[in-house]
């Protein structure tokens, strides 16, 4: 008996998972007893309804079984029947209990549990006729058993149908005016999509919170569903249509429910939605799961800038990836910033032998290391380093101690305004911790290292550019004199990075404005925090020495119309509900920001990921750079306003827009002006390489 109980046991746990939203998964979360002792009434008395529908089911089983033969035989059967209740209701009730039947929110009750259902009942028969078969002399047919688990399957979810139609039936009628009216009160909604996702969206609104508005119109593309209905609510134009039937519908709320809709067509469909100055959510996908695999709870979520800036979903070579982190001792500096924190994070799914986080800031490090603890669990391979990139002592300690074979180099001092007024600064943190930091992996053995550099230090016109330049300058100068491969990746503006403009853009709005802007035809580019995060590991894996990888950012984006779009974003009219205003260019900015240089751009080579490029190299004159390299230092040590003159003596294209005030403070040198429009940056561009061949600029 002991193996049919196993088997028995094991078969309810694999049906159960089977229909399980978590499925694949051994045990699911135990609820807290607060959660138990408050749903335990509501499943007694469906314990007890299904005891009563059981025993109902039964008997008329018997009577259809043995109709037309003698009331005797019939008596007979009922008569063996009624011990046999002593023990199929046990087994049916521990099979449904154990496969999570009283776990159903029958409200929202679709194939998947009736599948479900239906399983269960199969396995309570089965285990019913061999309990039966085992330890009675004398057995029932078998016929009354399965025309029994039928009527069961049928009255247990007919029952729970019935219930949920009949709520329907009483929150919707319009013969009750308390419902009447509730109706009313509801916002009026709009969901764009009619497939799967846009009928959960309607179910979801329909049955679960009237808080959520009442879905009146439903559009989609797919003119085949036009005219037809989702769950009562019609379909009536395409996305297109979506201004017209706002205005006829009386709309005041957009749910977008496409969850494949994404990149250019999702922010043409934002927009659209937006210019109706309804508000617009987004319906999170009900097949979705969390980084912890638990599904995400369902409902409507705000647009967030990830939404608003979607681009298209970037297809990794995971394999290549994790050729060179996986089973490796990885270091990341600067750990717990915006992108190498991102970059922590996408590293752990490589599942590396060790991964360093090295920051000096701790608050941000551990904060990180708590969350990937919680992720990964508390014996995670994570080990939280506090020091700074310009100690190079420090350095050498961990390279020592730790012997990490791969380094991402994240850490930096990256806001523009803030190293003009501290330039100094900004070359002994960015050049020279870059370089102690180069110096070290060389010396201990280090496989890989990967630079994170940006689209400033292109034409720079600002000390942090300038300085990253020069990064990319020692980044090739240790390529061809090391074992070590060394790489720099570039790219540009990163959302919800510390600095970025969209953080700003959205706290100066829900503060009722201005939105401040320097120049109304400012343009730049933009990435997801992810999606930077894990192009850089891609380039990582290209593993080309002394290359400078630039990523495919994309159509730049005018700040100007940014602005706008982040303004009707939250409901508000540019200009009227919110003003904008013009600032004027701070120190080191310029309008135009760019990926490579004119003279690059013939010259750029593809690689086998489509949004990852190669610049060409540097000519670089080693003597004169290292010459220029230790004049620079000298002048950094001693705080000297003349690191900016050793900045352009090393980057001749460094073009700065500063201006150092009487006061000590710093401006814009060039005021509310581009600082080199397309034609100047073209003669410049003529001018430098005029210059590079007769040996005068070492870049």
């Amino acid at each position: 008996m002991r193996p049919a109980i196993y088997c028995g046991v094991a078969a309810v746990f694999f049906v159960r998972a089977a229909f399980s939203p978590e499925t694949g998964k051994i045990e699911r979360m135990k609820k807290t007893n607060e959660q138990l002792i408050k749903g335990l009434p509501r499943r007694i008395l469906l314990m007890l309804l299904d005891c009563g529908l059981i025993v109902l089911c039964y008997y008329i089983a018997i009577l259809l079984r043995f109709d037309g033969e003698d009331a005797f035989r019939r008596h007979e059967v009922i008569t063996a029947m009624a011990p046999m209740l002593s023990y199929i209701l046990p087994i049916y009730m521990v099979v449904f209990w154990f496969g999570g039947l009283y776990e159903i929110m029958w409200e929202y009750a679709g194939m998947r549990d009736l599948a479900r259902l239906m399983c269960l009942s199969g396995l309570a028969t089965g285990f019913s006729l061999l309990f039966d078969m085992l330890f009675r002399t004398r057995t029932i047919s078998g016929t009354v058993l399965i025309i029994g688990a039928v009527l069961n399957t049928a009255a247990v979810a007919g029952v729970r149908f019935l219930w949920r139609l009949m709520r329907t039936v009483r929150q919707y009628t319009h013969n009750s005016p308390k419902s009447t009216r509730r109706a009313r009160d509801k916002t009026p909604l709009l969901i764009v999509g009619a497939g799967n996702a846009g009928a959960w969206a309607v179910n979801l609104c329909k049955t679960k919170n009237s808080t959520f508005g009442n879905p009146v119109v439903i559009v989609d593309d797919d003119l085949t569903k036009k005219n037809l209905r989702v769950q009562g609510v019609p379909v009536r134009g395409t996305i297109s249509d979506i201004p017209e039937l706002v205005r006829k519908y009386h709309i005041v709320e957009i749910v977008i429910a496409i969850t494949t809709l994404k990149g250019e067509r999702l922010r043409e469909v934002i927009n659209l939605c937006n210019s109706t100055h309804c508000r617009v959510r987004m319906l999170n996908d009900p097949q979705a799961v969390d980084e912890s695999g638990k599904p995400v709870v369902a409902g409507l979520r705000e647009l967030n800038t990830a939404d608003f800036l979607s681009r298209d979903e970037i297809q990794l070579n995971n394999a290549q990836i994790s050729e060179y982190l996986h089973d490796k001792i990885v270091l990341v500096t600067g750990g717990g910033g915006s992108i190498g924190s991102e970059l922590c994070r996408q590293i752990m799914r490589y599942s590396p032998r060790q991964l360093l986080i090295f920051d000096i800031y701790e608050n941000c490090a551990y904060e990180l290391e708590m969350e990937l603890h919680n992720k990964y669990g508390a014996d995670a391979p994570i080990i939280t380093l506090i020091g700074s990139i310009r100690d190079k002592a420090r350095l050498d300690e961990v390279f020592e101690t730790y012997h990490p074979s791969v380094v991402f180099h994240a850490a930096a001092h990256k806001h523009v305004p803030l190293m003009e007024v501290s330039p100094a600064e900004a070359v002994k943190n960015n050049v020279f911790g870059t370089k102690n930091l180069l110096t070290s992996a060389a010396e201990h053995d280090v496989e890989r290292f990967v630079q994170l550099s940006t689209d400033k230090a292109v034409n720079p016109t600002n000390v942090m550019g300038c300085t990253k330049r020069i990064c990319e300058m020692l980044i090739q100068t240790f390529a061809s004199n090391t074992t070590m491969k060394c790489m720099a990746v570039r790219f540009g503006n990163v959302l919800g990075s510390h600095g970025s403009v969209i953080p700003l853009f959205e706290e100066q709005i829900k503060r009722g404005g201005p939105v401040t802007i320097t120049h109304p035809d400012i343009v730049r580019y933009f990435m997801t925090i992810t999606e930077a995060a894990q192009l850089v590991l891609q380039a990582g894996g290209l593993a080309k020495s002394g290359s400078i990888y630039v990523l495919d950012m994309g159509e730049p984006v005018r700040i100007m119309d940014l602005a706008n779009r982040l303004i009707r974003f939250y409901g508000y009219e540019p200009g009227v509900d919110i003003p904008i205003e013009i600032t004027g260019l701070r120190p080191g900015e310029k309008l135009y920001e760019e990926l490579m240089l004119d003279s690059e751009q013939d010259k750029m080579m593809s690689t086998a990921h489509n949004k990852i490029f190669i610049a060409p190299p540097m000519d670089i004159d080693l003597a004169r750079f290292y010459e220029e390299l230790q004049n620079l230092h000298a002048c950094a040590e001693h705080n000297d306003e003349a690191v900016v003159v050793g900045l352009q003596r090393i980057v001749g294209r460094y073009h700065p827009n500063r201006k150092l005030n009487e006061d000590h403070t710093v401006s814009a040198a060039h005021g509310n002006t581009a600082v080199m429009d397309k034609s100047e940056i073209e003669h410049a561009m003529s001018q430098a390489a005029k210059e590079s061949k007769e040996g005068k600029d070492v870049s």
